[in-house]
């Protein structure tokens, strides 16, 4: 096979623009990617006169109109005179500062983060109460019930999730608004934390934990969302990253948490103080952003929504320092609405997500990362590394003490992903990472064989904390980033619940499943399970994910448009490619596949490379 540069291949022979119902998706990512595009100066300021008078916002129309033109066009502040000196001041330090924001917008910045890091703490603290709750509920985990009973328990929330609470979402923030969701998800969360601690059997437990779920799974969704949509947009994906950063963050902490109250002494006729104070410890975060909340704004996005529009503005002034940057964001956030309701109507979306070829590649793939988040191992370890480390000979607290530095070091290489994901790009983050955690997993398996005991301490330790490092920076940020992109926006908010509903229904399955797992193949096979599918994984990325680094709406239909044949095939031609290039250090030809369409007087050519 040849690596060698390719011709562009004829027009239609793959293109997006042969197929009639991806070529409409093209044409309304164009215009959902600037809706206000090509519109003449006079025409789009006798728009923002019949908006304003339409709204109750005349008394703003000089703002509007300013703020109309920024959206349209990001330098017309230069073009025009009706723009002040300090209009033109704060619309530049946007571009040349972006990091330089209102204290509003780092008060949620703030809130989003201290959310994620309750997510992670309502996950990590059963990983702590596991050594205590089974003894005490009279389940033997060495037996095959036991074994499941003690899954069932850890991974109640996520059958919620998966089942219940991650579909009611959409109706929540409908009805509620995005602040009053996060509230409510939280409060069940601190409710159903402090529930869990004073149980005292495991089918009590279990109930209390599945309620969690509750709180979870809408949490999950929301808090990134309201996050984006008070954002502007040169920060935008930067605080998307910080929910999985921060949600690593409060795994870590709540490992840290586990180890402080195990040293807690049963008091007052409290029998397993320790392990109810470590459940419910994990709730105090939460209601911390209950009351934290009630200060923040509310979603412009979502006002706009509801037709309160000059609530959406005060909102806007509270996020941004001059009232032109609000109301260029209000009349793009109407115009964008405007666009996408009339996108959306007539359309079965679900349907279409599948039926149409760029639609369900994008879902193929969003799925391939997102089971593959569950299935490389990472919340086996992040759930059970407690009993991991017991079992190869650690004691108790040194146990503890290891897993929580398993989740430092899992939030410490989450970091660099902020650089690195833009930098390297999403798909060959992966194609790296996957091996690397695959040669861990057997590491930490194969260690269980050593019948001298610090050589196996030693084993497990380094195979888990490596796989830690090879996790954080590849598929720990990697999949929510990437199913927020892949889909048209049209049927962005399906896609995002699909995507996060497929996460939850598998994190569930390997949670409830790991006990057992273990108890039936030991440590070594249960290992060397997920370093197989981690292999899986790296040729279902190699075949099916797509790069989407750097591209805009209407690149990403050309990049999805490509059919699955062709791209697996691709996906083979670069093995040889990789193997001259990395092993053998030659210098091949890259290839190029994906190649955007442009109209000219001689026809149309190829201009946007993809190269491997």
């Amino acid at each position: 096979m040849s690596n060698t540069t390719q011709e562009p291949k004829p027009y239609g022979e793959h293109h997006p623009h042969s197929d009639t119902k991806t070529k409409a998706i093209v044409n309304a990512d164009a215009k959902l990617a600037n809706p206000l595009r090509d519109i003449p100066y006079e025409t789009l300021m006798n728009d923002v006169e019949v908006f304003a008078e339409e709204r109750g916002l005349s008394h703003l129309l000089p703002e509007l109109k300013k703020g109309a033109l920024v959206a349209q066009d990001t330098d017309a502040y230069n073009k025009h005179d009706i723009f002040t000196d300090e209009d033109r001041k704060f619309l530049e330090d946007e571009i040349n500062h972006k990091w330089r924001q209102t204290g509003t917008l780092y008060y949620t910045v703030i809130l989003s983060s201290l959310a994620a890091a309750v997510q992670g703490m309502d996950e990590a603290v059963i990983n702590g109460a596991q050594l205590f709750y089974p003894n005490q509920f009279g389940m033997d985990t060495s037996t095959s019930r036991g074994s499941w009973l003690l899954g069932l328990i850890n991974s109640a929330p996520y059958l919620c999730c998966a089942t219940l609470s991650c579909w009611l979402t959409h109706p929540l923030n409908q009805w509620l608004g995005r602040k009053k969701t996060i509230f409510i998800t939280c409060l069940i969360s601190f409710l159903t934390c402090i529930w869990s601690a004073v149980t005292n059997t495991w089918w009590h437990l279990f109930i209390s934990r599945f309620f969690l779920g509750f709180g979870i799974g809408p949490k999950s969704a929301t808090v990134p969302v309201y996050a984006a949509e008070c954002a502007p947009a040169a920060i935008r994906g930067a605080l998307v990253m910080m929910w999985q950063m921060w949600t690593a963050f409060g795994i870590g902490f709540g490992d840290l948490i586990d180890l402080v109250f195990y040293f807690i002494p049963d008091s007052g006729g409290i029998k397993g103080l320790n392990w109810r104070l470590m459940l419910a410890s994990a709730g105090i975060p939460g209601l911390i952003v209950c009351l934290q909340v009630l200060w923040a704004p509310e979603s412009p996005r979502w006002l706009i929504g509801k037709g309160r529009y000059e609530d959406a503005f005060n909102e806007l002034c509270r996020l941004r320092f001059s009232p032109v940057q609000a109301a260029r964001d209000l009349y793009y956030i109407h115009i964008l609405l405007e666009a996408e309701n009339e996108l959306k109507m007539g359309r079965n979306r679900v349907v279409e997500m599948f039926t149409i070829p760029r639609n369900r590649n994008a879902a193929i793939a969003s799925w391939i990362v997102m089971f593959g988040q569950q299935f490389c191992g990472l919340n086996v370890i992040s759930y059970y590394s407690s009993n991991i480390f017991v079992q190869s000979g650690f004691s108790d607290t040194s146990a503890l003490a290891a897993t929580a530095g398993f989740g430092a070091l899992n939030w410490l290489f989450a970091l660099p992903a902020v650089f690195t994901i833009d930098t390297f790009g999403r798909r060959n983050l992966l194609l790296f990472t996957f091996p690397c955690m695959a040669a861990c997993l057997l590491i930490t398996g194969f260690s269980f064989w050593d019948t001298f005991r610090e050589g196996r301490i030693a084993g497990v330790a380094i195979g888990i904390y490596l796989f830690a490092i090879s996790y954080s920076p590849g598929e720990g940020p990697v999949p929510f980033t990437y199913s927020a992109e892949v889909f048209p926006l049209y049927i962005r908010d399906i896609g995002m619940s699909f995507a996060t509903a497929t996460t939850w229904f598998w994190n569930f399955v390997l949670s409830i499943t790991w006990p057992s797992l273990l108890l039936a193949f030991k440590p070594q096979g249960a290992f060397g399970w997920y370093a197989a599918w981690c292999m899986i994984l790296w040729f279902l990325i190699l075949l099916f994910v797509r790069e989407t680094k750097g591209k805009t709406l209407e690149e990403l239909d050309q990049v999805f448009s490509v059919p699955a044949r062709v791209h697996v095939l691709y996906g083979l031609r670069q093995v040889p490619y990789g193997v001259k290039k990395f092993i053998l250090f030659q210098n091949p030809a890259p290839e190029e596949l994906y190649q955007a369409e442009e109209e000219s007087e001689e026809g149309r050519t190829a201009v946007m490379p993809e190269t491997t």
